[in-house]
């Protein structure tokens, strides 16, 4: 069982609610579950045409909408940080000592074979123990 578990949500998917059971599951008595979502910042020459409010009031819409899904969930921390989807969340797991990352994951397709799927790259990168959960 782990003591501390990182549970990365996209909140666009409908998968969400499953790696949190997961991670219950995974969980010890007395374990934090730190539900994380990474908010994207428009990236190179599409920022330039992002209003700032715009791009603020995103943010704050993503985080309302994190602690919507999370709020009846009891012991789930919910969590919100801008940057690269994989790799700030493999440095958030590090940084904060987590032992284990529960993260959901899409059937693979043809392009994951030449990409590489953010739940790939946290499992190639990540420092402590990650579960995958696919839903089909």
């Amino acid at each position: 069982m782990y003591k501390k578990i990182l549970v990365p949500m996209a909140l666009d998917h409908g998968i969400s609610q499953h790696t949190l059971e997961v991670a219950r599951a995974l969980s010890a008595a007395d374990s934090e579950i730190v539900a994380l979502h990474v908010y994207e910042m428009p990236q190179g020459s599409v920022s330039a045409y992002l209003d700032k409010d715009a791009v603020a009031d995103g943010f704050r819409a993503a985080a309302s909408l994190l602690r919507e899904k999370t709020e009846e969930l009891e012991g789930i921390q919910p969590e919100i940080v801008k940057g690269h989807t994989a790799r700030t969340i493999i440095d958030y797991a590090n940084n904060m000592d987590f032992d284990c990352i529960v993260i959901g994951s899409h059937k693979p397709g043809l392009s994951d074979y030449f990409l590489g799927s953010t739940a790939s790259r946290v499992v190639r990168h990540a420092g402590c123990a990650v579960h995958v959960h696919r839903r089909i």
